[in-house]
């Protein structure tokens, strides 16, 4: 099964707002209140900045230093 480097990232990208989801909906179901040092929900929210960072990195264009030769 040969599947080229963008179907990966659009798999990727689809798995990472799956998981976006979840994890939206796991802190919105969260018994309130919440103690700063419960660490399930801080575990939640460390998972949260993690997922978006990724999808933030496959929505960035890369950049690509291009090498120059001396004239």
């Amino acid at each position: 099964m040969s599947t080229d480097i963008s179907e990966c990232i659009t798999l990727a990208k689809a798995e990472l707002q799956v998981a976006k989801q979840k994890i939206a909906a796991e802190l919105s179901d969260y018994p309130t209140p919440v103690a700063g040092c419960d660490a399930q929900f801080n575990h939640l929210l460390a998972q949260r900045h993690r997922v978006n960072a990724a999808l933030e990195a496959l929505a960035a264009a890369p950049h690509v230093p291009t090498p120059r030769q001396p004239e």
